[in-house]
């Protein structure tokens, strides 16, 4: 599944900096990663039915990533690494910024939980393949967005699912998600650049060119009433799953 013409350099080390200084307070819910722990139940909802369907599992299992493999790509702190060994997966993250490893390696620790981090380039790791793949709000702060989608699928194992999140690349996530978000301090200053965000239809090629296919695809949305969730509106960021396509 590999493309020998694509780059194995995805990280960027201003990226890995920036990222870096917020780990010491990632896993404070009223620090500067406040955004992500509101969003990160949003997206474990979805990953839970999404792997109940993929695997046809009970839905009502406390543990249905038992027996299965997981990585996650940009883990930071571990904020979703923790949440799904506790589902059962024998867990593996993997983080640019060293920082981030050492605090979800000691969090992860303190709460029991045998998860394996590392730093560095997912391509040159060599952690073998996973039944389950996540990327969160990742693959917009890489340097080579094909190398990367192509790294992702080098990790999957036959019959395994991808999972990724990234905001879409419309007038409504720059005015929310930069110009809003960042002016207001709800994420740190620099931690999007518009132009790097990918829409729908770039992610479905990439992940295409990669020998995948999007199985499904939704919205993820914001209003007073509700605040993060699931919607049918792509317009500020969406999740998405993927396999290998068929032979």
């Amino acid at each position: 599944m590999s493309d020998a013409t694509v780059s194995n350099a995805t990280i960027r080390a201003e990226e890995a900096a920036h990222f870096g200084t917020l780990a010491q307070d990632w896993w404070d819910p009223k620090g500067r990663s406040a955004m992500l722990h509101r969003l990160n139940p949003v997206r474990l909802g979805f990953i839970r039915e999404a792997v109940d369907g993929h695997w046809g599992g009970d839905i009502n299992a406390i543990k249905p990533l038992a027996g299965k493999r997981a990585l996650d790509v940009g883990c930071g702190a571990g904020l979703l690494c923790e949440p799904l060994a506790r589902l059962g997966a024998d867990m593996t993250g993997v983080d640019a910024a060293e920082e981030n490893v050492a605090v979800a390696a000691a969090h992860a620790a303190g709460s029991g939980l045998p998860i394996a981090y590392s730093a560095g380039e997912l391509g040159g790791l060599g952690l073998g393949r996973f039944d389950l793949v996540t990327a969160m709000e990742v693959i917009e702060h890489v340097a080579d967005k094909q190398a990367f989608v192509h790294q992702l699928a080098d990790h999957l194992a036959p019959g395994g699912l991808l999972i990724l999140s990234t905001p879409n690349r419309t007038a409504a996530s720059r005015l929310l998600l930069v110009e809003g978000a960042e002016a207001l301090g709800m994420v740190p200053r620099g931690t999007h650049h518009w132009d790097d965000f990918v829409t729908p239809e770039e992610l479905c090629d990439l992940l295409r060119a990669a020998g995948l296919d999007v199985t499904a695809l939704t919205g993820i949305a914001f209003s007073p009433s509700k605040g993060l969730h699931l919607s049918d509106d792509l317009a500020l960021n969406y999740i998405l799953t993927a396999q290998s396509a068929p032979q």
